[in-house]
């Protein structure tokens, strides 16, 4: 990744020194509007990779997640949320089927946490092979609406309007990558699984034909304003993934898994006290502070961004409260809930 570094360095990228990722590439503005109405380039090497191999592999994933993992075929995938036995969110995950495996991409620096977890689920019988293969890939993601007329522009065009977190093995300047339809985002877009070795031949190629790198600072703008939930921000074991607003991560009739009693319990009685909404703000604000209602706390905001149009965060707030439209205030901020594309908040019929 040195190689790759250096090439994001002579663009102007300033890189985070413990995760080595960049943060920005002195374009943030430049690279906001391109990811709105053009194309950007983001690296998320940072992110785990998982892989589960051998035969069980399915039927494994299947029983520790909450989306229908079973049916997956090889070229398909779907998001997940990974649970405990209470239903509380541990993160978010994309998970891949290919003909011999699954590839489950997780948030950043989740290995140790979720290697240990699954691991306590296999039983000596389990034909299952649990790797992280983080370090064997890096991973970037082409964000906006003319992420499309690149990918022809390239000789990519096969995965042109296919199905989300559809996947394709192809090979492009004569190298063998795996490409993804979804950027991790609510917009258009796709995600390149390169060898790390060649990974600075594919960021030179997607550049030179007008990819805007984009840093890991717009992209933590653009997650907050799009409603991802990320671990230790929305997922942690304070809330369940209907509360965080990841319906279309969940079967209801995939029948038994971890965390599955909790979550039809709460679908079918129309139980879930509180929701991830976006909130619109009239100023900056802490992660943390509490939010009120004519003085009673009805909830807590979990992160914040200031961006090219306005200051907004995402926030808990109970049920009861209401939703979209509802002012509210932030220590001596106002606010005011709305919807976001990446949630969801339906009950399931």
């Amino acid at each position: 990744m040195t190689q790759l570094q250096d090439i994001q360095r002579e663009t102007g990228a300033v890189f985070e020194e413990e995760n080595q990722i960049p943060v920005s590439f002195g374009n943030d503005l430049e690279a906001w509007s391109a990811a709105k109405s053009g194309v950007a380039l983001s690296d998320r090497s940072h992110w785990t990779l998982l892989e589960i191999s051998d035969d069980d592999r399915l039927h494994f994933i299947h029983n520790q997640s909450t989306n229908n993992i079973k049916n997956l075929k090889s070229g398909q995938g779907c998001d997940t949320v990974f649970v405990n036995s209470t239903a509380r969110t541990i993160d978010l995950a994309t998970v891949y089927a290919t003909e011999n495996s699954l590839l489950s991409l997780n948030s950043p620096h989740q290995s140790e946490q979720l290697l240990p977890w699954l691991d306590k689920y296999l039983f000596p019988m389990d034909r299952v092979k649990l790797k992280d293969i983080s370090a064997e890939f890096a991973i970037f993601s082409l964000i906006g609406v003319e992420s499309d007329m690149l990918l022809e522009k390239l000789g990519l065009k096969a995965i042109i309007g296919q199905p989300e977190n559809s996947h394709q093995v192809v090979n492009f300047a004569e190298i063998e990558i795996r490409i993804a339809v979804g950027c991790g985002l609510a917009m258009p877009g796709y995600t390149l699984f390169i060898p790390r070795n060649q990974a600075a031949i594919i960021w030179g190629k997607l550049t030179a034909n007008q990819a805007i790198p984009l840093g890991d600072r717009v992209w933590e703008k653009l997650r907050i304003t799009q409603g991802r939930p990320m671990p230790g921000k929305e997922l942690t074991e304070d809330y369940n993934p209907l509360e965080a607003g990841l319906w279309q991560a969940i079967s209801f009739d995939k029948g038994c898994y971890i965390g599955q009693e909790t979550i039809a319990r709460l679908n079918t009685y129309q139980g879930v006290k509180q929701r991830l909404w976006g909130v619109k703000l009239a100023g900056k604000v802490e992660p943390g502070t509490k939010v009120t209602v004519e003085a009673s706390k009805v909830g807590v905001l979990t992160s914040y961004a200031e961006t090219p149009t306005g200051n907004f965060g995402l926030a808990y707030v109970r049920t009861k409260a209401g939703g979209a439209g509802l002012k509210l205030n932030l220590g001596e901020v106002t606010g005011e809930l709305i919807s976001v594309p990446f949630l969801k908040h339906e009950y399931y019929q």
